[in-house]
């Protein structure tokens, strides 16, 4: 009885072994996919005013570089109405206000071919900053 127990004790941690280590291996190979694009918003105006990446999945991370209130980041894509929070691609949110100082990010947002324009809706920058998906 006591070797029927051990093999089956044996036999559940070879298990969840293999299924933690199937799961880390799935985290490593998404977090090499997803990239990050880094944004500086200063008073009134993000730095970088046109970024070229090629299609994939990135990350937002936007910083708040002495802007002395919250900022956020809204990617639209090129043509669409900017004013309207259906355009805006909502994984692409910075998933919390960023403070002065500060930086946050956004969800994983895959991008496919085109021209996006980003903006920040609490830090009044122009709404000419382009993102080119090649």
């Amino acid at each position: 009885m006591k070797k029927v127990l051990a093999i089956l004790v044996l036999a559940v941690g070879t298990v969840f072994t293999a299924n933690a280590q199937d799961k880390m291996m799935k985290d490593k190979m998404m977090s090499k996919s997803v990239k990050t694009i880094a944004l500086e918003q200063t008073k009134g105006e993000f730095t970088q005013k046109q970024v070229t990446v090629s299609e994939g999945t990135y990350i937002f991370e936007i910083a708040n570089n002495g802007v002395d209130h919250n900022v956020g980041f809204v990617l639209v894509e090129k043509g669409k109405d900017i004013s309207k929070p259906e355009n805006h691609i909502q994984t692409a949110y910075v998933t919390a206000p960023v403070g002065t100082n500060s930086s946050q990010t956004s969800k994983p947002t895959t991008l496919s071919k085109g021209e996006y324009i980003y903006f920040c809706p609490l830090n009044p920058t122009s709404t000419d900053n382009t993102l080119l998906v090649k």
